[in-house]
């Protein structure tokens, strides 16, 4: 008799090609590595050659900060400690010692607010607006001319959009919150993470 012919299994069709789940979160994290340890990078440069931009003006890039939070029309009238530790993001303790030493050189004053006497209000003054118009802001305008060559206004635009998001997104880090799940969830579209591997973006 024929030997019968034996049927074989059926099997699971093969997985679409790209990377699986796994392979993308990998790759996201490499990506992420190198995006934040270009960030530190860029950190650690703003500090050296910000610097060495305004030096010769007697500046460092946080007097550098401070002077352009107190230049601004919303600041006419001065901000409080607090609220300027707010808006640079820094300590209020890292702060107090700096706004000591640039009030020593004549550049802040210092007053008892007006609405909490327990805080202090932060203004420039004349010495201190003269400085950051006449002197520090020619230098500064050099200074990013030259740390953004290359850069088209798209560039620019694109560049703060995606600063903006991380900021928002560190945070929500800092207030304890996490990222909303519809967030995470639209962040694992493969499409992304395979143009970028294919890519090869640079490390």
């Amino acid at each position: 008799m024929p030997t019968p012919v034996r049927k074989r299994p059926d099997r699971a069709p093969p997985p679409a090609s790209g990377p699986s789940l796994d392979q993308e979160t990998v790759a996201r994290m490499e990506l992420a590595n190198r995006v934040f340890f270009r960030l530190y990078q860029c950190a650690n440069m703003l500090h050296k050659t910000g610097t060495r931009a305004v030096e010769s003006d007697g500046l460092t890039t946080q007097r550098w900060a401070v002077l352009g939070a107190l230049s601004r029309a919303a600041a006419d009238n001065g901000m409080t400690v607090g609220e300027l530790a707010r808006y640079l993001m820094v300590s209020r303790q890292s702060l107090a010692g700096l706004i000591g030493r640039m009030a020593r050189d004549g550049h802040l004053t210092t007053t008892q607010d007006r609405s909490d006497l327990r805080s202090r209000r932060v203004a420039l003054t004349h010495s201190g607006r003269k400085l950051w118009l006449v002197r520090a802001r020619p230098s500064i305008q050099t200074y990013y001319e030259h740390a953004l060559a290359g850069f088209s206004i798209g560039d620019l635009s694109d560049t703060l959009h995606y600063l903006l998001k991380l900021l928002d997104n560190m945070q929500r880090l800092d207030a304890g919150e996490a990222a909303p799940a519809s967030t995470v969830q639209s962040q694992r579209g493969g499409a992304s993470v395979r143009t970028a591997v294919r890519r090869g973006v640079p490390g």
